[in-house]
């Protein structure tokens, strides 16, 4: 057998019979593979194990090859399977946390390994905590004297518990993106974007659960009384409420991604009119302009003809300044007609 250290691997290790702890602190792989053949169940609790490490645990519980190789592979899908060969019930569930600071969802999977002895619970990322799940159905030894199909409903019920929090801090950035759209500014497009893309990774999280929690409550997969099935009950309805939220949440984003292209193109327009009316009062300035210009430039050349002739001050402002006034009294009353002023 492997030499690992397990004080980084194993986070929790417990044998339980009857309801309740046998022990004090946790046991090492060998005491908890030893106690499989003992009265009760090993709970066995790991964290982000090496392909080595993961390959002893599962020699020695005689975990199948398949299975083992999902537990390794992130960022699968939600699903339950059972191998009957192996007589093992195998899990892949999502987790999911919200960072305040970073307003982001981190995502994490747990696989569980479930037979008659044991339960194996492998966690990758940070956001599959577990938070006090273990001492949740510790405190509760007429749930955990059934086995381990009880701690499957304690990990299940934690990872359900805590999607609430998440759905809460996606919503509040929608309605924050709402807001900012909806009083007619535009919002960031990015992150309409960067909150459908992690609305739509939650969704992928909650929406495969519940088919086989349907099943676990139906007693499909492990038998359980009726107590335990109401607990898986109330598990299934929290998560269907879930499901319902994240999906109103998609909708909405996809309306608000819509109104905010409106909004951008709103403003592209006003932009657009604004500058068409800088340049018509360019164009009419030029316009005006133009012939003073070349009234100014033809007179301003030394013609013999003009020269000879323009040799008092009423000739001047006949010739040159009423030039200039007729035409730029043609150009107003051309103007006038077409509509421009």
């Amino acid at each position: 057998m492997g030499n690992f250290p397990e004080r980084e691997m194993i986070v929790d290790c417990a044998h339980y019979r009857d309801g309740a702890r046998q022990h004090e602190g946790k046991m090492d792989l060998d005491q908890a593979a030893a106690m499989c053949s003992h009265e009760g169940f090993v709970w066995l609790g790991l964290f982000e194990p090496s392909e080595a490490e993961l390959a002893d645990v599962a020699q020695r519980f005689g975990l199948h090859e398949l299975a083992v190789e999902d537990a390794q592979q992130p960022h699968l899908r939600p699903k339950i399977e059972r191998y009957e060969e192996a007589g093992i019930l195998f899990a892949v569930f999502r987790t999911a946390r919200y960072d305040d600071p970073r307003e982001e969802v981190d995502f994490g999977e747990v696989s569980v390994f479930i037979s008659q002895s044991f339960v194996i619970t492998v966690r990758q990322g940070q956001a599959s905590a577990f938070n006090n799940a273990r001492q949740r159905v510790e405190q509760r030894p007429e749930l955990l004297s059934q086995g381990p199909v009880a701690a499957l409903w304690a990990v299940l019920d934690t990872i359900v518990d805590d999607y609430a929090p998440v759905l809460e801090g996606l919503d509040r950035d929608v309605e924050e993106v709402e807001a900012t759209v909806f009083s007619g500014t535009a919002a960031a497009t990015e992150r309409i974007y960067l909150l459908r893309r992690e609305a739509t990774n939650f969704y992928r999280s909650v929406h495969p659960l519940l088919a086989p929690l349907e099943n676990l409550e139906r007693g499909t997969y492990l038998e359980h009384d009726k107590q335990l099935k109401e607990f898986f009950r109330d598990v299934n309805d929290h998560l269907k409420l879930v499901n319902e939220e994240v999906m109103a949440l998609r909708d909405t984003l996809a309306m608000i991604l819509q109104a905010n292209m409106a909004v951008i193109s709103n403003q592209q327009n006003e932009i657009s009119v604004k500058q068409n009316e800088t340049m018509k009062v360019l164009t009419l300035v030029a316009t005006i302009f133009l012939p003073l210009t070349f009234i100014t430039g033809f007179f301003g050349m030394n013609f013999g003809w003009m020269v000879n002739r323009i040799t008092s001050l009423p000739v001047f402002l006949i010739f040159g300044i009423g030039s200039l006034l007729a035409s730029a009294a043609s150009i107003y009353y051309w103007f006038r007609r077409a509509g421009h002023i």
